[in-house]
């Protein structure tokens, strides 16, 4: 680390390469001041300025009496709206990347064809995305797709176009439904995500229509330790 850089940043640095590497996971207590200070040699004013930089960044909370805790910073999305997840990891000031595992034409079964509107067996796209975070999976993404509506699916690089971009792209979305329900995660999802089996997950199940077409089925699995799920609305008065 060039020393020509201001101490305090070396102690935002240190403090922050351990709350990602998850070292210093939610509600943790960060060294105190005084220790922070005599460890990097500066005064006490210069650690309180990494430390309130932090803070004001939504890193850290000073808690009277008790010290400085890591914030749970989990990520969210909006539950009454569609957004591109890789936007939302790119507003956070995160990188975002993903794994495709399937893309494929399949035929439906029983429920993709009730839930996609089709006959059963008829062919419908179906794809399988891990989205990451700064290379930590946040959402697995299981979708089906209408061929008749998005004929050119299964040639979209996903590389550098979600599902969601493509989807809203060539149908506009008019209506959706959410479901949303707790579970724990069978082994093959634990460990696309990088969790385990006894932790709980938040499982959307999301239906988008553009004008009188449905045009796609996905079931969306989150991480419940590292995802959270917000919903607004506003009241006017009687």
């Amino acid at each position: 680390m060039s020393s020509r850089q201001p101490r305090y940043l070396q102690i935002k640095a240190y403090l922050m390469t351990r709350i990602r590497s998850g070292e210093f996971a939610p509600d943790h207590q960060i060294p105190p001041e005084e220790k922070l200070a005599q460890s990097f040699g500066v005064s006490r004013m210069t650690a309180n300025k990494a430390i309130r930089d932090l803070v004001q960044e939504g890193y850290l909370v000073r808690q009277a009496g008790l010290g400085t805790f890591v914030t749970d910073q989990k990520a969210e999305s909006p539950l009454n709206d569609v957004n591109n997840i890789a936007d939302e990891v790119r507003q956070r000031g995160h990188q975002y990347s993903n794994r495709v595992l399937r893309c494929e034409a399949v035929a439906a079964d029983d429920e993709t064809a009730l839930k996609l509107g089709v006959r059963m067996g008829a062919k419908v796209f179906h794809s399988v995305l891990i989205h990451l975070d700064n290379g930590r999976p946040i959402q697995l993404e299981d979708r089906f797709v209408n061929p008749r509506w998005v004929p050119d699916y299964l040639e979209t690089d996903f590389s550098l176009h979600t599902p969601n971009e493509i989807l809203v792209a060539r149908c506009p979305i008019t209506d959706l439904e959410h479901v949303v329900e707790a579970m724990l995660p069978d082994a093959q999802t634990a460990d696309w995500l990088e969790t385990d089996t006894g932790q709980p997950c938040l499982c959307m199940t999301r239906r988008t229509w553009s004008g009188e077409h449905l045009i796609s089925y996905a079931r969306l699995i989150f991480p419940g330790d590292r995802y959270k799920l917000r919903s607004t609305q506003k009241r006017t008065s009687a």
